[in-house]
């Protein structure tokens, strides 16, 4: 008999738990006693979007896939001392990765495992005799989760075995390798269902769910990936006239921790914090030096900051204090020159179970990064310097501009996608995108070829299914 995974749907969220048995893409359908009884009211899918949603929460782990993959493989972040496999960790900012890396695998396993959970409702709402307006929304929701993860997924791995249905273990061994090109083609697919299905921001009911707006905003971030800018100005333009989003006056109130879902966010990943059974943000804690300096705990240690990121910042530009804190004090009173992250700083937070519970909340898409896409997309400077005039910094064009350093557009934005979005998961997917990682990661010193810009299939995968075939350079 093959393998299986069966999932758990409890509390607000729920979660997806590997049982004994599994599938090599873990895509096995819900196999526990109660699933003939369950799918049927609109209670039960709230729940289980529920689930769906609450895949985000590994997916945009402060250690998850995107977080490794964006900054750790770019030139923004580095790891001096963390927990677990050190080797496999480091082997990601060095780019010396083999596809026997356990961390590989675990985000191979997180990102099929999130995708099984967005894949069985969009399975079971089809036939399901509830409200029509209700399941248009929810499919339109469940297929942004899925063009979300596969965009990420897409440019970490290249080609992919699409699934696109919760399949059984035997099923499974059947889909190998699609090419990219097919990927993007079902990205795109879904993305205009949701565009078509979703709200405007405004009317979005439960905070944190997918709208029309969010929709579109990736839209254009995949088409600006494709090379189409002519389509990527067209929908990021769409955004911008929407009304439903604006830049905050000041760019420190984005990371006030109660600032929540703000006219600046797009589409935000909630975070409760301040308790114990709701879900707590780790950013706070995972990327504080891993020396134990201000909490009862060790922090984490993820994500420390580059000198060449900090260097970034024009002199007099408030962002840069405002996300990089250049170092800390030790318990004996000594500074430790290691700079880290401080945006989603929760120094109030209680320590609940051994753990601070921190309540900030992760932006994944916000009107900032629209802005400078449309820039890019329109070869547009307006909407470059909107960015620029918020943050106080002189404008492209203007005689303060340093273009000595940035004498193009282009770099210009290069420029400021780095400074404006730092460690928000953007860097290393932004140099990917404009053909920049080798030429920017080589002078840096990173031994990066244009094979080593894929993570490798994981080992295990190919031993389980021959079929699946391996990245070049693998």
């Amino acid at each position: 008999m093959k393998k299986v995974y069966s999932l758990l749907l409890a509390g607000l969220i729920g979660v997806l738990s590997a049982g004994c048995d599994k599938s090599f893409l873990e895509l096995a359908p819900i196999s526990n006693s109660n699933a003939s009884n369950f799918y049927k009211t609109q209670a039960d899918f709230d729940l289980a979007v529920s689930a769906a949603y609450a895949t985000l929460y590994v997916f945009y782990h402060p250690q998850g896939p995107v977080s490794y993959f964006s900054e750790q493989m770019s030139d923004n972040a580095t790891i001096y001392n963390i927990n677990g496999i050190q080797a496999d960790k480091k082997a990601f900012k060095d780019f010396n990765l083999n596809s026997s890396n356990s961390q590989v695998y675990t985000f191979w396993q997180q990102c099929y495992r999130s995708l099984f959970n967005v894949n069985i409702v969009l399975d079971k709402i089809e036939d399901a005799n509830i409200d029509a307006a209700y399941k248009e929304r929810i499919k339109g929701e469940m297929r942004f989760l899925r063009a979300l993860y596969y965009f990420n997924m897409v440019q970490m791995w290249g080609d992919l075995p699409l699934v696109t249905k919760a399949l059984t273990a035997e099923e499974s061994y059947a889909v190998l390798r699609s090419p990219q090109a097919d990927v993007y083609r079902q990205i795109v697919e879904d993305l205009n269902s949701a565009i078509a299905a979703l709200p405007a921001k405004s009317a979005v009911a439960v905070a944190g769910h997918a709208s029309k707006g969010a929709a579109q905003s990736l839209l254009g971030k995949v088409y600006l990936t494709q090379g189409n800018k002519a389509a990527a100005t067209q929908v990021l333009t769409e955004v911008v006239n929407s009304g439903q989003y604006s830049l905050l006056p000041q760019y420190s109130s984005l990371w006030i921790v109660t600032n929540k879902n703000t006219a600046e966010s797009i589409f935000e990943i909630q975070f409760k914090g301040g308790a114990s059974g709701v879900p707590l943000s780790d950013y706070y804690n995972e990327y504080s030096p891993y020396e134990n300096f201000s909490f009862t705990l060790y922090a984490g240690g993820m994500n420390q900051v580059t000198d060449d990121l900090y260097n970034e910042f024009e002199a007099g530009d408030a962002r840069r204090d405002i996300t990089i804190a250049p170092g800390y004090t030790n318990k004996t009173g000594t500074f430790i020159a290691i700079k880290y992250p401080r945006k989603w700083t929760d120094a109030n937070a209680p320590i609940i179970n051994s753990r601070e519970a921190s309540s900030n909340n992760f932006i994944v898409l916000r009107y900032a990064d629209v802005l400078l896409m449309l820039a890019e997309a329109s070869g547009s400077a307006t909407y470059l310097n909107e960015v620029r005039a918020r943050a106080g910094v002189p404008l492209f064009g203007s005689a303060a501009y340093p273009a000595a350093t940035y004498p193009t557009l282009d770099l210009a934005i290069e420029h400021e996608r780095r400074v404006e979005l730092a460690i928000e998961f953007q860097r290393g997917f932004d140099l990917r995108r404009t053909n920049r990682a080798v030429p920017v990661l080589t002078a840096k010193g990173k031994s990066v070829n244009a094979d080593k810009l894929l993570l490798p299939i994981p080992e295990i995968v190919r031993q389980q299914n021959s079929a699946i075939t391996q990245n070049r350079g693998y």
